[in-house]
């Protein structure tokens, strides 16, 4: 149509795409029209954009609960997901290049359904799914918005949205069929059988329950960062080494740090031992040096050394919910703030973790420890609200796990309280949670102390013991054994072509 007065058309662009397996083989070469969304103007064109995806210790705890109870796990992909969202703006879009109507030449496209690039469309594709899965009697997470749950007598199933990309999963094989057959008569998509690789994360069955791994995102980050030929090394950080934002050397190309950055913060997903070194070079992102850069090559050499390392979830174990928080204090040497890190279980299964600086100093160590153990408490109640709404029994109360005495008992008994008046909220906090019963805090000897390994650099031997108690495994038999069949299957495949 031609063009309204006063109105400005969005540009496209073509974008040129090689999609891959897991094994680095090619699946599809793919070709998409792109509408050049940066030409949008907020508050005339669009609204709100904002879209929820699901949360990654929410998947971990699906995973979780779907290996313990030997539930079967299935993936499934949305052909041209942003396009089945309708558009509550009128957008209008410039003819595509090489498909234009020559003997209309200033027409343009006026877009009904939402496409690629534009601002709104991640928002308006999640309008769409929800609406579709809430039709089919699922009730969306109060936990998280991007997790649906079906509860009807004794059927239970769960379904993660993570933009396009859904894994659903229940007690009801037959009934898990009938839901993705009458989600693809809504949508488009491809049922892709059993979950084999979510967002960069493949995911292996084996004996204990299933392995997960990023080892092919940390071979491509290697070979990006011309790392794949360095000599390795045991451990993320150094020991000797404290990071500062002047530090007296000279500063590096800022883009590099920031690419490789925003790729170690995705691979902490199934990595929660780099939590910590990602979190100590994360603040000198706008202002890199040598030795800033220097760092993150020696946790590019760590990952090298353990490339096959990842997240066990086993399928026996009690049915407990118990956190360890610690923190650091005063490690942080320009505004001497602390370190606040936790990381939590359901049953030996890591399910979330995180390493933070805390926002404000503390006055002793007692303090910097407490306000860890409200993070942790805080990340307790929402685990414990999720697992309510999921029907997933906790066997006891959660137990918050502390390696400082001051902070432990201030959560149970009001000692010292004249000298804590400064962090009453987060003191009350915890208290009221402790005295309804909602958590249980107690204390925990400094060597197993497993959130250590999220509050500072440790040693070899103590990285180790403490990589492996938290869950992480090396997967390098799984992958090879993997890699042998996957050329076994190739080999009888041109077998059977010749």
């Amino acid at each position: 149509m031609s063009l309204p007065p006063n109105c400005a058309p969005v540009g496209c662009k073509w974008i040129f795409r090689v999609k891959r397996n897991a094994d680095g083989s090619v699946d599809r070469f793919k070709a998409r029209l792109v509408a050049r969304g940066f030409h949008q103007r907020p508050g005339v064109d669009y609204m709100e954009t904002f879209s929820p995806v699901v949360k990654p210790a929410t998947i971990r705890a699906i995973l979780s609960i779907a290996v313990m109870r030997g539930w079967e796990l299935r993936q499934m992909d949305v052909n041209n997901a942003f396009l089945k969202g309708a558009l509550t703006k009128t957008v209008f879009m410039v003819q595509p290049p090489g498909f234009k109507d020559l003997s209309k030449p200033n027409h343009v496209c006026r877009l009904n359904n939402a496409i690629y690039g534009l601002k709104q469309a991640p928002r308006t594709w999640y309008t769409a799914i929800r609406t579709a899965i809430l039709q089919m009697g699922f009730h969306t997470s109060k936990a998280d918005s991007s997790l649906f749950i079906y509860s009807n007598e004794s059927n239970l199933c769960y379904l993660l949205v993570y933009v396009d990309d859904l894994v659903i999963t229940g007690n009801n094989p037959t009934l898990v069929t009938t839901f993705i057959q009458q989600l693809g008569d809504m949508l488009s998509l491809k049922d892709m059988g059993p979950l084999h690789f979510f967002l960069g994360v493949e995911v292996i069955p084996t004996k204990a329950g299933l392995f997960l791994t990023q080892h092919k995102y940390v071979r491509e980050l290697l070979a990006n960062g011309n790392m794949s030929g360095a000599k390795d090394i045991s451990t993320p950080l150094s020991t000797s080494q404290s990071l500062q934002l002047v530090d007296g050397t000279a500063a590096v190309d800022s883009s590099e740090f920031h690419r490789i950055m925003g790729s170690l913060q995705y691979l902490s997903l199934t990595r929660p031992d780099i939590s910590f070194t990602v979190n100590k070079l994360s603040p000198f992102m706008h202002k890199p040096t040598t030795t800033h850069w220097t760092t993150t090559k020696r946790l590019l050499r760590y990952l090298k050394q353990t490339i096959f390392y990842g997240i066990q979830v086993h399928r026996v174990g009690p049915l407990v919910l118990h956190i360890y928080s610690d923190a650091d204090w005063a490690g942080n040497v320009d505004d001497r703030t602390s370190t606040s890190a936790y990381i939590s279980f359901l049953g030996p299964n890591p399910i979330s973790w995180t390493s933070k600086k805390q926002r404000a100093v503390a006055h002793s160590s007692t303090e910097a420890e407490y306000r860890a153990l409200a993070n942790a408490a805080s990340e307790t109640i929402w685990l414990s609200t999720l697992f309510k709404e999921l029907a997933f029994p906790i066997q006891d109360s959660p137990l918050l796990l502390c390696d400082n005495l001051g902070a432990t008992h201030l959560s149970f008994n009001p000692v010292n309280h004249s000298r804590m008046k400064h962090i009453q909220i987060d003191l009350h906090f915890v208290r009221d949670l402790v005295q309804q019963g909602s958590i249980q805090v107690r204390h925990v000897h400094t060597q197993d102390q497993l959130a250590d390994l999220l509050t500072k650099p440790l040693s070899k031997q103590r990285t180790i013991v403490l990589r492996n108690k938290i869950g992480l495994a090396d997967g390098s038999l799984i992958l090879r054994g993997r890699i042998r069949e996957t050329c076994r299957e190739s080999a009888q495949i041109n077998t059977k072509k010749e």
